[in-house]
């Protein structure tokens, strides 16, 4: 990834043009860790669900799974979104499957993952807290059941959601500053 310049502040050696994607299933925590990641880097943060055409949502609020033709518009968007961040961005993206981060990078080179993971025990208690999401609880098992880890090829690093936000974010920072760049 050369040619990336590096950020002055807040986290040292962390690349200014970083693109990252915070990806995991539904109530893994993507929105809030991306949130704490994108204020210690100094960049936006995105939504990739706020990029869901109508017909996604709705689908979803049912109880429907996504197919990938449902998907493949949508992420072409977030990949969209990611090329287009000129000083950096993170986006939540739920990112599932290899072939999904294979489209987003395609669109947006250089983009780079932070894995969120948890025992499906404590994913399905963060799903059952959460009030007026369009994700019900119910699609959570279909969400394990797609998810594939990254692997040892992909720009990335998982971390267990066990941990607090902060903290995950601070993994997260660290191991940009110490890889990307």
């Amino acid at each position: 990834m050369g040619g990336v310049s590096t950020l002055e502040t807040p986290v040292a050696g962390a690349p200014h043009r970083v693109r990252v994607v915070v990806m995991g299933v539904s109530a893994v925590g993507k929105s809030s860790v991306a949130l704490a990641l994108a204020e210690r880097l100094g960049v936006p943060m995105r939504d990739a669900d706020d990029l869901h055409p109508s017909a996604n949502v709705e689908k979803m609020r049912a109880g429907t799974p996504l197919t990938d033709a449902d998907r493949g518009p949508w992420l072409d968007l977030v990949g969209a979104a990611l090329a287009g961040a000129e000083g950096g961005v993170v986006m939540a993206c739920s990112a599932l499957r290899r072939r999904y981060r294979d489209r987003l990078r395609l669109r947006a080179p250089g983009v780079v993952f932070v894995h969120l993971t948890g025992s499906p025990e404590l994913l399905a208690e963060r799903a059952a807290g959460r009030a007026d999401h369009f994700m019900p609880p119910a699609l959570l098992a279909s969400q394990l059941a797609t998810l594939e880890p990254l692997e040892d090829d992909e720009p990335g690093i998982a971390l267990d959601v066990a941990a607090p936000i902060e903290d995950l974010a601070a993994r997260a920072g660290e191991w940009l500053g110490a890889h990307v760049g």
